[in-house]
């Protein structure tokens, strides 16, 4: 049986990525160009400087993607691009380039949400494994960009080319991304960017010193008005910055590891000896707040909904105490919650290709009038 095999490509932010899916299923590629080190400087994703790095970067990504595929450009069926939400410079990139290569090649061209590509990150890596997630889902898109919960369906006919993917939103953050709050934080105590990862690694125990106390610095649970399954995470980095006022005793130390990140010292062990066992305990009660939250509200509306499987992807949930209390927590309720690996848990094009194979099968194709949408809603 012959394959459908498609080129994904994604340039919603600050990674050019190209890869090549066959069936939904499987990954015969899959490369990733991060421009993490120009923006680092900076704190965070200058949008300019993103745009002309994905200029100079798409055309050798994707010759990348092929080659590790073994495939030849004409081998293809079908050219995927992430058509939004995104920086508009960084998605023109990727929709222009992939418009082009559709065209000279007579190949269809599919459009994907980039949130839906986070979704289908983890029933990608589901069926890959030979196991076929149960649907209606809960599933919470957590990253740097977006923290936004849905109800994903699969609706239609039996027979695969006919059922088709929808989703209701049922929540979202109403200001900071929970991955922003954690860079946000990074930044106030000099941690480097981007701040999530850096985070996570300092509170692990080690054997160098006691593991931090999560319990140290009470946060208060977050209060919404309206709909219980929003998210809100700028009073969460508001109080750190008002923990950091009350104590200027933290001050020298602060001013310590950001003349490390001048010297390149930005790795989690390089930081951990300038850090106070003060901070790291400061550290671990913000994480625990934010993990909290988001397993707290995620599997309540799993519950209130009757659903049985929780999806949880995006960057934020590489996090490692996040995916321990999801499965802690899942296990209590009865509750599959499942997780994308941690290399498709980033931005990647890998998932890109996967969410446009139903759309291929459905006959779902974009026209050459496609456009790139920074504010594209998924539902």
């Amino acid at each position: 049986m012959v394959s459908t095999r498609i080129l994904g490509i994604e340039s919603s932010c600050d990674e050019t990525a190209a890869a090549v899916v066959a069936d939904g299923r499987d990954v015969l590629s899959n490369v990733v160009a991060s421009q993490v080190d120009i923006h680092r400087k900076y704190g965070g994703v200058v949008p300019e400087l993103a745009s002309r790095e994905h200029l100079r970067r798409i055309v050798p990504v994707v010759r990348e993607a092929l080659e590790q595929a073994g495939l030849a450009m004409r081998d293809l069926d079908a050219i995927a691009v992430t058509r939004g939400p995104g920086l508009v410079g960084a998605l023109l990139v990727g929709v222009t380039y992939g418009k082009a290569l559709a065209m000279s090649l007579a190949k269809p061209l599919v459009a994907v949400n980039h949130i839906e590509g986070h979704i289908h990150a983890v029933l990608l890596e589901a069926r890959g494994a030979g196991r076929e997630p149960e649907l209606p889902a809960v599933c919470l898109v957590v990253s740097g960009g977006h923290t936004v919960l849905y109800r994903v369906e699969r609706e239609g006919a039996s027979g695969e080319s006919a059922r088709q993917f929808c989703y209701e939103r049922l929540g979202q953050t109403r200001d900071d991304a929970a991955g922003e709050a954690y860079d946000k934080v990074a930044r106030l105590l000099a941690l480097g960017y981007p701040g999530g990862p850096v985070i996570d690694q300092l509170v692990e125990s080690s054997s160098e010193s006691a593991t931090p106390d999560p319990g140290a610095v009470r946060f208060g649970s977050v209060k919404i008005k309206g709909n219980p399954r929003d998210f809100s995470f700028s009073g969460l980095k508001t109080a750190v910055l008002y923990y950091l006022r009350a104590h200027p005793e933290l001050q020298p130390e602060i001013d310590a590891r950001r003349e490390a990140l001048t010297r390149g010292q930005r790795k989690a062990e390089q930081l951990r000896p300038l850090c106070s066992r003060q901070t790291l305990d400061l550290l671990a009660s913000f994480q625990k707040a934010v993990v909290e939250d988001l397993v707290t509200r995620t599997l309540a509306a799993a519950s209130e909904l009757g659903v049985r499987t929780v999806l949880v992807s995006g960057g934020v949930a590489a996090n490692r105490q996040l995916r321990a209390t999801f499965e802690e927590e899942g296990r209590v309720r009865g509750i599959d919650v499942l997780f994308p690996s941690r290399q498709l848990s980033t931005d990647n094009a890998a998932m890109i290709a996967a969410a446009a194979y139903p759309k291929f099968l459905a006959g779902e194709h974009a026209d050459w009038e496609l456009n790139a949408d920074p504010s594209l809603r998924l539902a």
